[in-house]
């Protein structure tokens, strides 16, 4: 609720108690690096004092703790989360997080502009400040079956809403290089608004051109030269650690104190079994500072210069007239929040329970037939075969070649050589395609994997040694209304439901860890050897992410940007 201006003038001068002080703490300066001593006032979701003792009608004791800006994730998906807005808030407001910029392109792939709407909903109830960027590409590129289109007239009566920022990550690039029509509709509506970028290992005249255009931020920079070229260019470059792109390490050297104006974090995305046992921005905060990073740098790219990137000037500052996201630590390096506030709400289970929470939608989204275990074969009469290499922790591929025999008119797996097959069933109900091909570095050695967790146009991925078992984990799915599941032998090892678009689960969130970790174990007795295998498989059927990919229309060569000829 916005205060009066008397309220806050009053309450800043002392002339009347605050409605909240956090007494006895440090404030940690962002600009300056300075320490701070003296009470925090706050009049309702405002501060309105530091750096001298204030009264309260409320006093809370932080004596001999840190105090510093609520953290920001400049770029993630809450669906990959599996949960939804409401319980991502329960998950990660806890940490610190007090503002997630989100783009539900999930969900909007699925239903479409319902489902923006539906996000839009639900940012006006958290009790962390959700924004939205507005789904730029849905669908991703002209190269897969989605369960919606969204042009740029569907965007503009959107634009003006309160928690909306900008236009979300431009995944087709080349659509911008080369000024494909309707990427051209989109740019030139929000010509002046932020908008966010993604253009992985674009270097040169075609990188001065997606930048010519508008884009601003960009996380998908996967080494420290890329990210380097990028921010001498004048872009804001996101450093990204989530389940499955894990690019902090390669781009840690670059933050420093001179950087950290222009660098920020963001997770893009986690999900609550990596959250549990290892974090959140809190993780990524505490493997900077263990890294070597400066401090300051690693909480300034966490709050402020976050807030700035964006646009958002209300945050990122513990400071008079500034928005009350609050983190109370202990330990700086050790990044474990003992209270936070957002908006000067205190984040706990009573202000969590109080909430308005809009209904989910999207329900009843998986339309599928009945799947044969026919339809993994791959014909052909070439030996010569494309095939997906995975590159553990990172979401971009290699684009391999093997020879594989051609048995009764198939080319089957090859454990010995670990040629698994994959698979990308439509499941929108629009033309009922069904795709094979090969992937790499799985290490599966029996049964099938299977989800409808499928970025971006989230069909069934499946993989697996035995067409039976595909076949069953993808007509379980189709049971499920999505989910994950783990199959051998005929039967269900493991599964999750994600009833909400097919993509999040309308669990708490504690249940959904639970679930996760059963889905591991199964996916491990299979002989997988990745760490995050459910989100490895989503990405391998993303085609706007290099080098090689898998869509219900066939395999991708995305360097080409082109269906590769089966």
């Amino acid at each position: 609720m916005t205060q009066s201006l008397s309220r806050l003038i009053s309450q800043g001068r002392g002339d009347t108690p605050a409605d909240l002080v956090l007494r006895g703490g440090v404030v940690w300066d962002m600009v300056t690096g300075s320490k701070i001593g003296g009470d925090v006032a706050i009049c309702g979701d405002t501060i309105v004092g530091i750096g001298v003792d204030y009264e309260g009608e409320r006093v809370i004791d932080v004596t001999g703790q840190t105090l510093v800006p609520g953290f920001i994730d400049t770029h993630l998906h809450i669906e990959s989360s599996l949960v939804t807005p409401h319980e991502f808030d329960r998950c990660v407001g806890p940490r610190g997080v007090t503002t997630a910029i989100c783009d539900p392109h999930e969900i909007a792939n699925v239903i479409g502009v319902a489902g923006i709407e539906y996000f839009l909903d639900c940012a006006l109830e958290t009790v962390m400040d959700i924004r939205v960027n507005l789904s730029s590409c849905v669908p991703s590129s002209h190269m897969e079956t989605a369960g919606a289109q969204i042009e740029a007239p569907d965007l503009v009566p959107l634009m003006d809403h309160p928690q909306v920022i900008g236009l979300a990550e431009f995944m087709n690039y080349p659509g911008v290089i080369f000024q494909d029509p309707g990427c051209m509709a989109k740019l030139e509506a929000f010509r002046g608004r932020h908008i966010d970028g993604h253009c992985p290992q674009l270097v040169g005249r075609d990188l001065n051109a997606y930048i010519a255009a508008g884009i601003r931020t960009e996380h998908e920079a996967t080494t420290a030269d890329e990210a380097r070229e990028k921010l001498q260019k004048g872009m804001r470059v996101l450093i990204r650690e989530g389940s499955v792109s894990k690019d902090m390490h390669a781009l840690q050297p670059l933050l420093n104190d001179v950087t950290s104006a222009y660098m920020c974090l963001c997770t893009d995305d986690r999900n609550p079994l990596d959250i549990s046992e290892h974090g959140h921005l809190d993780y990524m905060i505490r493997e900077l500072i263990r890294l070597g990073c400066p401090p300051l740098a690693v909480y300034r790219a966490a709050s402020l210069s976050a807030a700035e990137a964006f646009g958002l000037k209300d945050r990122g500052q513990i400071a008079p007239g500034k928005r009350a996201d609050i983190v109370v630590l202990d330990d700086i390096a050790e990044c474990r929040a003992t209270l936070v506030l957002s908006g000067g709400v205190v984040m706990d289970e009573a202000a969590f329970a109080a909430r308005t929470v809009t209904p989910p939608v999207g329900r009843g989204s998986v339309k599928i037939g009945t799947i044969r275990a026919d339809h993994f074969r791959t014909g052909g009469n070439r030996r010569r075969t494309d095939v997906i290499g995975i590159i553990p922790g990172k979401i971009i591929t290699e684009h391999l070649h093997e020879t594989i025999p051609i048995t009764d008119g198939d080319k089957r797996p090859d454990l010995a050589r670990d040629l698994i097959k994959i698979a990308v069933v439509e499941r929108h109900g629009i033309n009922g395609n069904i795709a094979t091909g090969f992937v790499k570095g799985f290490g599966l050695k029996a049964g099938a994997i299977a989800s409808t967790v499928c970025h971006d146009h989230h069909n069934i991925a499946v993989v697996g040694a035995d067409y039976s078992d595909m076949a069953m984990a993808a007509n379980r799915l189709g049971d499920l209304q999505g989910g994950f599941v783990v199959v051998r032998d005929g039967a269900v090892l493991a599964e999750l439901s994600l009833p909400v678009a097919g993509l999040m689960s309308d669990r708490p969130f504690e249940e959904v860890h639970e679930s996760l970790i059963a889905l591991r174990t199964a996916a491990g007795s299979l002989g997988v050897t990745l760490e995050e295998p459910l989100l490895q498989l989503a990405f391998l059927a993303l085609p706007v992410i290099p080098a090689l990919k898998i869509t219900d229309r066939g395999m991708v060569d995305v360097e080409k940007f082109e269906i590769i000829p089966g």
